[in-house]
């Protein structure tokens, strides 16, 4: 597996474990309503009904259109803000910090979400390499982030970098994870920008 981020990449200026900063609940949103209609837009038109679906450091709301899923599984750091969260039909509580193994079976969702998150992730590379053994051939991971962050818990590499070269940064997580780039969208805005990058699972990966 590729190692994506160095010890310096990784660095966060607030060192203290994520458990503590996200101990009390936040019943926020992370962006504007613009970005928010546009993530569940592109999320219409990823996912179908009947996927199971992976909301990866999730929240109280997960943005997903109106479909009929056969699942949507929560991961997140804070449990009242999971329990909250009524497109759930189950969550799990999970610094993927300290932990990166997610604890659901090979091939168990069509689609893994990621929104507004992915820039506290110190270990990307071994933690889309679990979002891809997760999800079936295939299947569908969004990645997507606007130019908010809370600035003590962001690693290093994406405070430090411009817009486009955090997309680059996504990019280079994907492939670590043994994911392939399939899109990437970047809608410039007087509000918060709009960035996705989604990737594919080959379609003979996992399975027998």
């Amino acid at each position: 597996m590729t190692t994506v981020l160095t010890d310096r990449d990784r660095l966060k200026r607030d060192d203290w474990p994520d458990g503590t900063f996200y101990r009390e609940p936040r019943f926020v949103t992370h962006a504007d309503d613009a970005f928010l209609a546009r993530l569940t837009e592109l999320y219409d038109e990823l996912l179908e009904p009947g996927d199971r679906v992976l909301d990866a450091m999730s929240s109280w709301v997960s943005h997903l259109p109106a479909t009929d899923f056969d699942r949507v599984v929560g991961h997140g750091l804070n449990e009242a803000e999971l329990a909250a969260n009524d497109r759930l039909d189950e969550f799990v509580v999970q610094d993927l910090n300290s932990e990166q193994a997610l604890p659901f079976a090979d091939d168990a969702f069509d689609a893994v979400c990621c929104a507004l998150s992915v820039q506290y992730l110190q270990y990307p590379g071994p933690v889309f390499a679990e979002f891809a053994r997760v999800l079936a051939p295939d299947g569908v991971l969004v990645v997507s982030f606007s130019n908010r962050m809370f600035p003590t818990k962001a690693v290093r590499a994406w405070r430090v970098a411009s817009m486009d070269e955090r997309a680059d940064l996504v990019e280079r997580y994907l492939k670590a994870g043994g994911l392939t780039v399939a899109d990437r969208l970047a809608e410039r805005s007087e509000t918060d920008p709009f960035y996705a990058v989604v990737g594919r699972t080959p379609p003979g990966h996992g399975g027998d």
